[in-house]
């Protein structure tokens, strides 16, 4: 039954991708000065909430494992971050391929884009801790307040746009959107779609490094029996 309701998500999910890709490229109006290049702005918004998304639930994740211990918390923090590095990188190259064209540059130290690049290495950084440490509980723990610790950069992202000089568009201001109806329908379109997309990678790496943990105690308890 599970396996069934798996495969209806990603019917699901492939359906919106569908539509969002109608929306984007022919219901929503081709911007009149960046041209049809900007429509990769609907797919980069989106990569960069879902990131924000992925590392708040690090962040959470690492409370929750601080406080209990519960080593689901460590598993699902594991999924989170691997998920929002993910997003984090897409975020990279589709800022780059919008930014050569319409900066003439393939890249540039903006405030927006330096504190990006930071925050992905600041995750990037969590795998090289989890590899480091032999103890799992140890591991768990390191991991945790790093990924609490690494959050405090996503707000700065969020906001270098508005705190500093910067040639990075800000589109969504407070209390309005500099962007025509059509253009904003197919926005929240794209994001539901990524949104879906974000859920259903989420549960299933969470189920996947849950069943290796389960098969790895098996295994030691296997070894220690025949010794």
């Amino acid at each position: 039954m599970s396996i069934k309701r798996d495969q209806m998500a990603v019917i699901f999910a492939a359906l919106l991708f569908g539509t969002a890709v109608y929306m984007v490229f022919l219901y929503a109006p081709t911007e009149r000065v960046m041209g049809p290049i900007q429509k990769i702005f609907y797919f980069h918004l989106s990569c960069a909430l879902l990131a924000f998304l992925s590392f708040f639930t690090a962040f959470v994740s690492g409370i929750m494992y601080l406080v209990s211990k519960d080593m689901k918390w460590d598993i699902r923090g594991l999924a989170s971050v691997e998920i929002g590095l993910l997003f984090t990188t897409l975020v990279l190259i589709t800022g780059v391929l919008w930014g050569r064209p319409v900066w003439n540059t393939w890249w540039t130290w903006d405030p927006r884009l330096t504190t990006s690049l930071i925050l992905w290495f600041i995750y990037a950084s969590y795998f090289i801790l989890r590899s480091s440490v032999t103890r799992r509980d140890k591991r768990a723990v390191f991991c945790a307040v790093l990924a609490i610790v690494g959050f405090v950069d996503v707000p700065i992202v969020f906001l270098s746009a508005r705190l500093w000089r910067t040639i990075h568009p800000v589109v969504i201001r407070a209390g309005s959107i500099d962007m025509a109806p059509a253009m904003i329908t197919a926005l929240l379109v794209a994001l539901g779609t990524f949104t879906v997309l974000w859920g259903i990678l989420l549960y299933q790496r969470t189920k996947t490094l849950g069943l290796a943990g389960r098969v790895g105690n098996l295994e030691k308890q296997l070894d220690g029996e025949l010794l």
